[in-house]
């Protein structure tokens, strides 16, 4: 896994584990790599999975069997897709539409792309 520097670690690797979710690669009740295979795997620091198996709890998209591990959660693909959709529109959107000013870039342009790529 290849990491963005101005984004936290622990964010990036709950963004993978959601992604997978909304591929539904991984579904409610699937078990998901313990901590130790995730950090393995990707090559960080077990207290960085931690820190976002944690985050994820937290966010009622992943829970704890304990001494069995962490599984899916139940609506964890409508939960996944409204975080997903909440940081779009606050993170990426303001800079999309920052760009789509500067270089003039209308509505209908994004249009007319749209349908050219489809």
């Amino acid at each position: 896994m290849e990491f963005r520097e101005k984004q936290a670690i622990y964010l990036q690797i709950g963004e993978h584990i959601c992604e997978n979710i909304l591929r539904k690669q991984w579904k409610a009740g699937d078990k998901i790599p313990s901590i130790r295979e995730m950090a393995i795997s990707i090559e960080v620091n077990p207290n960085t999975v931690m820190r976002t198996y944690n985050y994820l709890q937290n966010m009622g998209i992943i829970f704890n069997k304990r001494g069995i591990g962490y599984f899916v959660a139940d609506h964890s693909y409508e939960k996944t897709q409204e975080l997903k959709k909440r940081n779009f529109i606050n993170r990426e959107l303001p800079h999309f539409f920052r760009t789509m000013d500067l270089l003039k870039i209308t509505f209908d342009d994004l249009r007319e792309l749209y349908k050219t790529d489809r």
